[in-house]
């Protein structure tokens, strides 16, 4: 039997040497010039999505290492753990978009209005419990536009930005998109469209002294900007700059900040989607900013769209990237900030 396995063998090993050229010429050829099929399609045929069934945003690491990333498209709010399981951790997520944690490791959430109807409010998980607590659900009796990203300073005031980035804009209440700041159960508008064009991400420094914010505005002409305000001890703002100008392209969404207090913002896009006046000058990936505004550095991340960024892991030294229908990570080599949990400084 041995010797038949050797004679079929040798008979066989010519006929894959001798159609190996033909084979390889096909696969020479540079596919991607390939036309289309003409008569079969109509000219300038092009793809659209029928339908989103996944939009990954707003990851946050926790203490032992688990990930929470909100699946928008899906309405639910998704769980890595260390060993890299992915389950759900709530079903019916409100459209949450934006999360983070506390000093005191609770889970403050964005509940949305994008991608389907949603509840449009902040809220907080008490981890140990499950139990959810409503920070707020109205702004002078008026329904928030559509909760996006959430930060939370040294002094456990929390900051959450509320844009509306949907066509359909018939259920508004409010016709300011702004930031927003609960200090003590109580809430203060802090900017308007006097200061920005449509809030998204937002982050505090590590010295608690600076907040930024991302203004990203997909109309001709609308900001794709970083701003920087300086923050006071009682939590007001002033000092507007600009900490980074993404030009005509897509902006940033989502960000943090290292200790040094480089910003890590996920931004640009690979590939156009129609909107006007936004080009392809910035391409998809994570762009580090120095504090004084200074280009650092890409990653790449060859999915759109890319949404956001976290830091966790052992001494905060990876990041969590989210694009599309992927969960990204790679190692870093700064540590960063982040109110919870505590950096082990040992």
């Amino acid at each position: 039997m041995v010797k038949n396995g050797h004679r079929v063998f040798r008979f066989v090993l010519p006929l894959v040497v001798a159609f190996g050229p033909i084979w390889s010429s096909s696969m020479a050829q540079d596919l991607s010039k390939t036309p289309l099929p003409e008569g079969l399609v109509a000219k300038e045929t092009a793809p659209a999505p029928a339908a989103v069934v996944c939009f990954l945003e707003g990851p946050a690491v926790d203490a032992v290492g688990n990930v929470f990333f909100s699946d928008i498209a899906g309405n639910r709010i998704l769980k890595m753990d260390a060993k890299g399981v992915v389950t759900t951790f709530r079903a019916d997520s409100g459209r949450t978009n934006g999360n983070c944690f506390d000093a005191e490791g609770r889970l403050i959430s964005c509940e949305g209005g994008e991608q389907g109807p949603g509840r449009r409010r902040m809220v907080r998980t008490d981890m140990k419990t499950g139990e959810v607590t409503v920070l707020t659900d109205h702004f002078e009796k008026k329904r928030y536009n559509s909760p996006n990203d959430c930060c939370v300073d040294a002094k456990g005031r929390i900051w959450f930005t509320d844009p509306r980035y949907g066509a359909d804009r018939s259920d508004l209440e409010m016709d300011v998109e702004g930031v927003y700041c609960i200090d003590n159960g109580n809430v203060k508008r802090m900017l308007t469209q006097k200061e920005i064009d449509r809030p998204n991400g937002i982050a505090v420094a590590p010295d608690d002294k600076i907040l930024y914010v991302i203004d990203s505005h997909p109309k001709e002409g609308g900001n794709r900007k970083i701003w920087a305000f300086d923050l006071a001890a009682d939590g007001s703002l002033s000092k507007q700059r600009v900490a980074y100008d993404f030009g005509k392209a897509r902006g940033g969404d989502g960000m943090r900040i290292d200790m040094n207090g480089n910003i890590w913002v996920a931004a640009g896009i690979n590939k156009a989607r129609g909107n006007p006046g936004e080009s392809l000058d910035v391409p998809a990936g994570v762009y580090v900013i120095s504090p004084e505004g200074k280009l650092l550095g890409r990653i790449p991340i060859a999915e759109d769209l890319i949404t956001n960024v976290a830091f966790g892991g052992p001494e905060r030294k990876t990041l969590y990237v989210t694009a599309g229908r992927t969960l990204y990570r790679f190692p870093v080599m700064v540590s960063g900030f982040a109110a919870y949990p505590p950096l082990d400084r040992k």
